[in-house]
């Protein structure tokens, strides 16, 4: 594993800008000595950046313990904060690489043809710049990992009575986290992501795939590529699909723009296409305040720029689509303060209608 530094700089902010946004002012106990004294603490051993967010969380501790929650509420409370900092600490070294988290079944055997498939997509999508994300078992999780390799993938193991050890390919490696909490594992696997692929699989498979959707259609996390894979000829995704079509958006339950949010496919090259095409030019994107901030590798045309103000005028409040340079408030990402910028007051929501823009920015 790589050297951690003793200060990272923040990772891509998955909800967009929303953590960016968070106030930082620390609340207080309601003793002024103790809330002193808490200052003190860990003004002497955090950074000035993160010291209000560190006596947040402390008086928030103490005003738990203060309030009588039983000692159940706790123990989940305490090791779920564990868990999240351990999962900051092994993916911090890597928060330059893009991402992808790999669900699906871990019953499947080696000899099956999703298997074989698995395999073939996360070695296509390593040799693409991609590191994988599995859940660290068998099955699928197992097929994922063996393709990208040991170096190249990361294990986010469930601690489980039943079913789920973690596979040879991950075992041993700095890269393997436990997790006693399926909530906290999949904050990591949503935070970590650029790209999500699910590959079949039973309710794990679909509860983490719907929600990374419902997340995104939300607007509660940043919109990525999905890639639901069947193994050639396979029906379990086309089947989910017109499941989809015959009731939740025949109900009203979804809308059609929705659609735009995923695609489904048995064929690898199309799979690997749909994410490496995302990033093509499209970077990154972050909300401050009303505005949308859209980072891109590179500047958009002035022909460009036209199409999006004639074609996509319905996913803004107020004005136009500008080009501009970093804005102040991105001053927290210094990484990312010489790609080109283009921006809007985009509405909230309409996710699906927004990776079609995405899509468009792609062209280029």
């Amino acid at each position: 594993m790589k050297k951690r530094a003793h200060l990272r700089k923040d990772p891509r902010d998955f909800t967009g800008g929303a953590i960016m946004g968070l106030p930082g002012i620390p609340g207080t106990t309601g003793d002024k000595q103790l809330d002193e004294q808490i200052k003190t603490l860990v003004e002497g051993c955090c950074s000035a950046a993160v010291s209000p967010l560190v006596r947040e969380m402390m008086v928030t501790a103490l005003k738990m313990g203060r309030d009588g929650i039983g000692q159940g509420d706790m123990k989940l409370y305490s090791r779920a904060l564990k868990e999240m900092r351990r999962a900051s600490l092994v993916f911090g070294p890597y928060e330059d690489e893009r991402k992808l988290s790999i669900f699906g079944s871990a019953r499947t055997q080696p000899d099956e043809p999703e298997f074989r498939a698995a395999v073939a997509f996360a070695k296509k999508m390593r040799e693409a710049g991609f590191m994988s994300i599995t859940g660290a078992g068998p099955g699928i999780m197992e097929a994922a990992q063996e393709g990208s390799g040991r170096d190249g993938s990361f294990g986010l193991n469930i601690k489980l009575p039943f079913e789920q050890g973690a596979n040879p390919t991950i075992l041993g490696d700095e890269k393997l986290i436990h997790f006693n909490y399926f909530f906290t594992r999949k904050l990591a696997f949503v935070k970590e992501s650029d790209a999500i692929a699910a590959f079949p699989g039973g309710f794990g498979t679909m509860d983490e795939l719907f929600e990374v959707m419902t997340l995104i259609q939300t607007g509660k996390a940043q919109v990525v590529p999905i890639v639901l894979i069947d193994a050639k000829g396979g029906t379990y995704w086309k089947t989910w699909f017109r499941f989809v079509q015959d009731h939740l958006l025949r109900l009203g339950l979804i809308s059609e723009e929705d659609f735009h949010l995923f695609k489904v496919t048995d064929d690898l090259d199309e799979a690997a296409e749909e994410i490496a095409g995302f990033y093509r030019n499209f970077h990154s994107y972050r909300y401050v305040g009303k505005r949308l901030v859209m980072r891109l590798q590179r500047p958009v045309t002035p022909e460009l720029l036209g199409t999006l103000n004639e074609e996509f005028l319905d996913l803004i409040e107020e004005g136009a689509y500008h080009t501009c340079e970093a804005l102040p408030q991105e001053a927290d990402e210094p990484h990312l303060k010489d790609l080109p910028r283009l921006i809007c007051t985009k509405k909230r929501g309409m996710s699906g209608r927004f990776r079609q823009l995405i899509d468009c920015v792609n062209t280029l």
